[in-house]
């Protein structure tokens, strides 16, 4: 089968490897339907490895070459161990987690920061080909009503969700999101879904803007061009916003975030980079703002696939193009040079 694999920064390639074999226990073998381009492969791509290891994984124990790709959707070939309510021929998406399951954190159900833990697509070879293993925890049943395309959109919708659970936000609140890429645009339908009063963004991509607003965006501002902090200070009754989500890891989006939110305010991060970031302490303590970070998502998949399928979440806002596997290399230096692409899907099948 083909496969997309990483085989050092700069240096992807599409790649002839043999299929996987019938599933170990606790394993699955799940034909791809849709895969996500994710932020986290375009960075390993441009400038990694971040979280791929060059030597053997403490978890899995592989290394490079890497198949890529951790946001999909399939259907269950075989089951290597029994899974209640999913048998072969089922359509899933899955949760790529990678856990211990013996560790503090996995022991106390906080599996998404296990202290050994990785992801299907960085840790072990992903879904950027015809079939991927996976662990059968990882798997979740996709409703009727939903779509393979809209499936393979629950993990960076789970993203967002994770963060505005984070964050506390309740009915009401006014809510800043800084970015409006797949995380900031997924916090945004969140937000909405949360009851949020004021959803406010700051995007300087026009085609970004556009679908920030698709997606119920009260107003976006293009920070190139306005002073954000001022605008939503304004429009909050000269109060600030109850939760900033920054959502695009740069470190002076950091320190605005910081600034931007209410006294007693909440900041939740999202976005990662490697770069570091100034605290401004007495931006922190004087006004007892609140600042947490969120990673990815802890059992929000399913309720992301469950939202979509009775109507109140639709993830067409993330949906920027579906193309063949064929076209993976060219589509991530597409992505990488820039542009206001939101997600793309890549499919192992002829269209």
């Amino acid at each position: 089968m083909r496969a997309l694999r990483w085989h050092g920064p700069q240096d992807l390639r599409l790649d002839e490897v043999p299929q996987p074999d019938q599933p170990g226990p606790g394993q699955a073998l799940v034909e791809v339907a849709f895969c996500g381009v994710c932020g986290t492969d375009l960075h390993e791509v441009a400038h990694g490895p971040n979280l791929i290891r060059t030597q053997p994984h403490p978890l899995t124990g592989k290394q490079p070459p890497l198949t890529m790709g951790h946001e999909f959707s399939g259907t269950v070939v075989a089951l290597g161990s029994p899974v209640a309510g999913i048998e072969p021929g089922a359509r899933v998406a899955v949760d790529p987690c990678l856990r211990c399951g013996v560790c503090r954190w996995c022991r106390h159900g906080e599996y998404h920061i296990c202290a050994k833990g990785g992801s299907v697509g960085l840790a072990t070879d992903g879904a950027f080909a015809s079939h991927v293993l996976v662990p059968v925890e990882g798997l979740v049943p996709v409703p009727d009503a939903v779509s393979d395309e809209h499936a393979a959109l629950a993990e960076p919708l789970a993203v967002g969700l994770h963060a505005i659970h984070r964050a506390g936000v309740q009915a009401g609140d006014n809510v800043l999101v800084l970015g409006a890429g797949p995380i900031g645009l997924a916090a945004v339908l969140a937000a909405k879904l949360a009851g949020a009063a004021g959803l406010y963004v700051s995007e300087p991509q026009a085609g970004r803007a556009r679908r920030a607003v698709d997606a119920g965006a009260t107003e976006v501002y293009d920070p190139t061009q306005s002073d954000v902090r001022r605008e939503v200070f304004l429009r909050t009754g000269r109060v600030g916003p109850d939760v900033v989500v920054e959502a695009t890891g740069r470190p002076d989006q950091v320190e605005l975030a910081i600034r931007t939110a209410r006294r007693g305010g909440r900041v939740v991060m999202a976005g990662i980079s490697g770069e570091s970031a100034a605290l401004p302490i007495t931006q922190v303590v004087p006004f007892e703002r609140t600042i947490t970070g969120a990673l990815g998502y802890n059992f929000d998949i399913p309720r992301v696939l469950d939202l979509i399928a009775t109507g109140r979440l639709d993830p067409s806002p993330m949906l920027t193009d579906v193309r063949p596997l064929t076209e993976a290399v060219r589509t991530f230096d597409e992505l990488n040079g820039g542009g206001d692409h939101m997600k793309i899907l890549l499919t192992p099948k002829e269209r």
